[in-house]
């Protein structure tokens, strides 16, 4: 069976330069937050690229360095456990999204911020886009980078921490990782104020 064509916005104006900004890793129990933001060509496209969620780890292996080498400009940040637990993790993300467009090569004249929330960055404009990583393609390209720079900083810091399965789970509340927190306690690497919904409040309580 072919597989579906997707069809990604290439840009939201005609003129401007815009970077597409996204984040990876709002839900996870441990790790950073990571962000990115991309500058694409104008005509840039690729068949694989879509939000990252909807991609394959194989096809987002395939996308990152082809993305990362043909972008006009590109950076990811992260922002660590302890910065999520002093100021939430909304706003934790916001802060990786607005690191990550400061580190860019080429200033742009927009910003497209996947989702309904951000900060306003003096000297930058910016639109959110609600389902923006579905829909346009830096936004897109830069959720596959967020994600995959992620995972590969997770993967790192399982070797340290084999009893959670970071190299599988990437952090989330998976029950192995939360049977592990039980019997193991929190690393360094978790974030101590998150309570997601997949995760009941008392779990910590014994921590």
């Amino acid at each position: 069976m072919l597989k579906k064509e997707i069809s990604l916005l290439p840009y939201m104006t005609d003129d401007l330069i815009e970077a597409g900004c996204d984040e990876a890793g709002r839900g996870p129990l441990a790790g950073p937050v990571f962000a990115a933001a991309v500058i694409l060509p104008r005509d840039f496209y690729h068949p694989l690229l879509n939000d990252s969620k909807q991609v394959s780890q194989k096809d987002r292996e395939i996308l990152r360095p082809i993305i990362e080498a043909e972008a006009l400009a590109w950076a990811v940040e992260a922002v660590s456990p302890e910065e999520i637990d002093q100021i939430n993790i909304l706003a934790a993300s916001i802060r990786g999204m607005q690191r990550a467009v400061k580190k860019l090569t080429i200033k742009p004249q927009l910003l497209l911020i996947d989702g309904n929330r951000f900060r306003p960055m003096e000297g930058y404009a910016y639109k959110t886009v609600v389902h923006g990583d579905a829909t346009y393609a830096s936004i897109a390209a830069a959720s596959i980078l967020a994600k995959t720079h992620r995972d590969q900083y997770m993967k790192k810091i399982a070797r340290d921490y084999p009893q959670y399965g970071w190299d599988k789970n990437m952090g989330y509340p998976t029950k192995e990782h939360i049977e592990a927190i039980r019997a193991c306690g929190l690393s360094p690497h978790h974030r101590k104020s998150f309570h997601p919904k997949e995760l009941e409040p008392t779990i910590f309580d014994i921590l």
